[in-house]
């Protein structure tokens, strides 16, 4: 199946760097870095810098088949589509600062788009529904969000809808923030990250990925992401030692190895089976595969061919 991808060392990806590449400092790494994955400023020049360029390739010819098709139609030609990245991978495998660093780079592109990062996790259902549907031990699964408001949230951004609210989701309280939405006001690139926006399924229903115009799939291997999880699962434990309202100050009075066989035992019976059944099987339906080594870093680009 990777026979429909061309692959890349970081190397020789890293030599596909434009003439005039994106002037970038230690401070914008700073700025991008998560305590679980610490991107470098290497690794935004040598990966993620042509990636942005590739994808403001694509992103010039939408915008350019747009007109095109509106001149041949004789219409009158309004304001471009939205368009809508996907950023897909497991559990702590290093999205959210994949979509920031896109996000951070393809704003600073000569046409200074205007690009926004909205996450799945607002679509989760609340803990309390969960919880009423016996689905506390599937959250992340395809089953714990609501699909029809998220496949809503992005038909209305791919028709221009002035303004669309998106749930905002907590990490600190592990749950939906009651009343609280973000609002998205036809940003020129949306980038989404999440789990499974890449599946698919039976029957006639939209799905998520049917409104993606490019994917991008953080790969690596389930022994790395694993570890990157229980370090995250520590991290989070430690910073809510004096946070009443953190959903991890529970596990502030247990010791590292307590936590540690805890967050084990969460990425055994929950984190690693999602993974296996319904994010890696997703994988080669992205356009790009990005695949991490056991330091966090990119090792290899894989691109599907045209």
């Amino acid at each position: 199946m990777l026979a429909r991808f061309v692959t890349f060392t970081r190397e020789e990806w890293s030599q596909l760097l434009p003439s005039t590449p994106l002037h970038l400092t230690e401070a914008d790494a700073e700025a991008l870095r998560a305590a679980d994955d610490q991107v470098s400023l290497s690794e935004m020049t040598d990966v993620y810098v042509p990636l942005s360029r590739l994808l403001n390739l694509y992103i010039s010819s939408a915008r350019a088949l747009h007109r095109s098709t509106s001149d041949f139609l004789g219409l009158e030609s309004d304001a471009p589509v939205p368009y809508v990245i996907g950023v897909a991978g497991g559990v702590a495998s290093g999205k959210s600062t994949t979509a920031r660093v896109l996000r951070l780079l393809l704003s600073r592109c000569p046409e200074q788009p205007r690009v926004d990062v909205v996450t799945t996790d607002g679509f989760l259902y609340p803990n309390t529904t969960l919880e009423a549907r016996g689905l506390v031990a599937r959250k992340g699964f395809p089953e714990s969000y609501d699909q029809g408001k998220l496949v809503r949230f992005l038909a209305d951004i791919k028709a221009g809808r002035p303004e669309v609210a998106a749930p905002v989701y907590s990490h600190r309280t592990y749950d939906i923030v009651p009343g609280r939405f973000d609002v998205f006001r036809r940003p020129d690139v949306l980038i989404i990250e999440g789990l499974s926006i890449l599946q698919t399924g039976a029957g006639t229903h939209v799905f998520v990925s049917d409104l993606l115009d490019y994917s991008v799939f953080v790969d690596a291997s389930e022994a790395d992401i694993r570890r990157w999880y229980v370090a995250r699962f520590l991290a989070l434990r430690e910073a809510a030692a004096t946070d009443v309202e953190s959903f991890y100050r529970r596990f502030s009075a247990m010791s590292e190895e307590e936590t540690t066989a805890v967050a084990e035992m969460v990425w055994r019976k929950i984190n690693g089976v999602n993974l296996k059944e319904n994010v890696e099987p997703t994988r080669l339906r992205a356009q790009l595969i990005l695949e991490k080594g056991p330091d966090h870093s990119v090792r290899r680009i894989r691109l599907r061919k045209l």
